[in-house]
């Protein structure tokens, strides 16, 4: 199933670069809308609840070069199955709002974005490190093409500048996983990139060798994030990608980088997260608070969205960094809530710009009057973005600061503490205050007042005044799973509690070795050989002590 859902957008994208021009843009719709339904079938066939939500399922493996080990192997438990079908709604959603915004190379601006989503959906559902790699960095070359052929007027430099900062990150993350690979080799006597076989040589990393290998992966996953200081490439690409690459960077592609801290950095380098836990931490706090400040400088709205998505990136890898149940969960449901939100903001941005062709505050504004439906949209989105009590963004955001405040209590009194505490909590919650100071602001000068318009506008010759059918069909869905998931977010939650309990199990080991992480019969070791089979639930008998470095 999972290699159907790969392969359904590479077969779309080669029909699509092979058809007339003018057919274009209804193919890409079309075989993005069976991409969609088959995730959704995929969604219905897997098991939600209980401990097989923590299972890998869908698995499949192919052999590839078998000397060296290097094969392809997937499978999706339900944080990877949440961000697939998340990816593959918002590249239908994508598609659908481009119809009348791009007509020039049509081919391969829908032949890039249905690559783009095969190249997304491998990244979770990989089970090995090459196919992972290859995913994570294929996901580059549509989205630097769509940049560079359809951005604004500084396209070239914002596409050469995301592809070097994020390449770069990359292969130094590249280094440090196969890093890991090799202890396995000396382990296991043989090469394996399978997530669950290089896991297993964690046990043996010296303290030194877990600090470098975090800061390996870091340096290519927080640059994808992007975090504090590594972050200057994001307001630029989307500020000149065109609305869907805005929509699909800030939905899809910036939650790889928190997706790979969260399969990678908590399992391979437990000990040295848990002991620089707090530097995280703080980067993260201060990209929440400068992001923020910045955005009440911007004139640009588009750049002023694209500053507020490094914020609350912030927010998503300071539940990361918490290690407990409810900063992980808080997490994940950020990564599902700020595409959401988000990507409905880039999407109205954009609706605007077809029709006026700026983004400046003081060029438009009072549209309220003009286009009462988009205006409603407008400010829907933005009380989600803000975290407003009863909508979505409000859930991810109280859990992401609730593990934080919890994290220094949260393996019990008189036991080992975590890493962060009750004042990370609160200088993070100062940014909250921020963020809604700006957006308030941009809403209320981009919506409300008297009506102003750019000089010598002129009507759009296809689109009418107000938002029509086709643009309301694109923010429909988001603005109903926004209120579904900010209403009643029992069953999304229910669906993390085993898998987010599984990843904590290795930090669990270290910080307390009575935690309840661990089942009946199963030792801190066994923390380290998390199988997705009842096969391979057993020890393997190995050297079990995770060494300190020695003079």
């Amino acid at each position: 199933m999972l290699a159907m859902l790969l392969a359904i957008p590479l077969i779309g994208a080669v029909i699509v670069m092979a058809s007339p021009k003018r057919q274009a843009k209804w193919i890409a719709l079309a075989w993005s809308g069976i991409a969609l339904a088959a995730a959704m079938w995929a969604a219905i066939n897997f098991e939600w609840f209980g401990p097989a939500s923590a299972q890998m399922q869908f698995t499949g493996s192919w052999t590839w070069i078998d000397s060296f080990g290097i094969g392809f192997s997937v499978g999706v438990d339900s944080v990877a199955m949440l961000l697939i079908l998340l990816t593959a709604l918002l590249s239908s959603i994508c598609i659908l709002s481009s119809i009348t915004a791009i007509n020039e190379r049509e081919r391969l601006y829908y032949g890039s974005l249905l690559v783009l989503q095969a190249a997304m959906m491998g990244v979770f559902a990989s089970r090995d490190l090459i196919l992972f790699y290859t995913c994570f960095e294929f996901t580059l070359a549509p989205m630097y093409v769509l940049i560079r052929q359809w951005g604004s007027s500084n396209r070239k430099f914002a596409a050469t500048k995301f592809f070097l900062y994020t390449f770069t990150g990359s292969v130094i993350a590249l280094v440090g996983l196969v890093y890991i690979a090799y202890k396995a080799f000396l382990i296991h006597g043989f090469w394996s990139f399978d997530l669950n076989m290089m896991q297993s040589a964690v046990r043996l990393l010296t303290a030194r060798e877990q600090g470098w290998l975090l800061l390996a992966m870091m340096a290519g996953f927080a640059v994808k994030v992007p975090l504090f200081p590594v972050h200057t490439w994001l307001p630029l690409a989307h500020t000149e990608a065109p609305t869907a690459g805005s929509v699909i960077l800030a939905g899809v592609l910036l939650k790889l980088g928190t997706y790979a801290i969260y399969r990678f950095v908590i399992p391979f380098a437990p000990a040295a997260l848990i002991e620089y836990a707090g530097v995280i931490a703080t980067i993260s706090i201060v990209g929440i608070v400068y992001a923020g400040l910045i955005c009440w400088a911007q004139r640009d709205v588009k750049k002023l969205i694209a500053y507020s998505s490094v914020s609350h990136l912030g927010f998503c890898v300071l539940g990361l960094v918490a290690l407990n149940a409810a900063g992980l969960t808080g997490s994940v449901v950020y990564m599902i809530n700020h595409g959401l939100s988000t990507g409905a903001l880039f999407l109205l941005i954009g609706m605007m710009y077809e029709r006026y062709h700026t983004r400046s505050l003081d060029e438009v504004g009072g549209l309220g009057s003009k286009m009462p439906v988009w205006s409603m949209f407008m400010v829907f989105f933005m009380l989600a973005s803000v975290g407003l009590p009863g909508l979505n963004g409000f859930v991810s955001e109280f859990l992401c600061l609730l593990g934080a405040f919890q994290s220094g209590a949260t393996f019990g009194v008189g036991g080992t503490l975590g890493p962060l505490g009750p004042w990370y909590a609160v200088a993070a919650a100062t940014g909250m205050i921020i963020a809604a100071i700006y957006l308030l602001y941009m809403v209320g000068k981009i919506v409300f007042g008297p009506l102003h318009e750019p000089r010598g506008h002129h009507e759009h010759a296809v689109l009418p005044t107000d938002l029509n059918m086709r643009e309301i069909a694109t923010l429909a869905p988001l603005a109903i799973l926004c209120i579904v998931l900010g209403v009643y977010p029992t069953p999304l939650l229910a669906t993390l509690e085993h898998p987010v309990d599984r990843a904590l199990r290795p930090v669990a080991a270290l910080l307390d070795p009575g935690s309840q992480h661990f089942a009946d019969g199963e030792t801190i070791d066994d923390a380290y050989l998390l199988a997705d089979t009842a096969a391979d639930e057993s020890p393997t008998g190995v050297s079990l002590a995770l060494r300190e470095e020695t003079p």
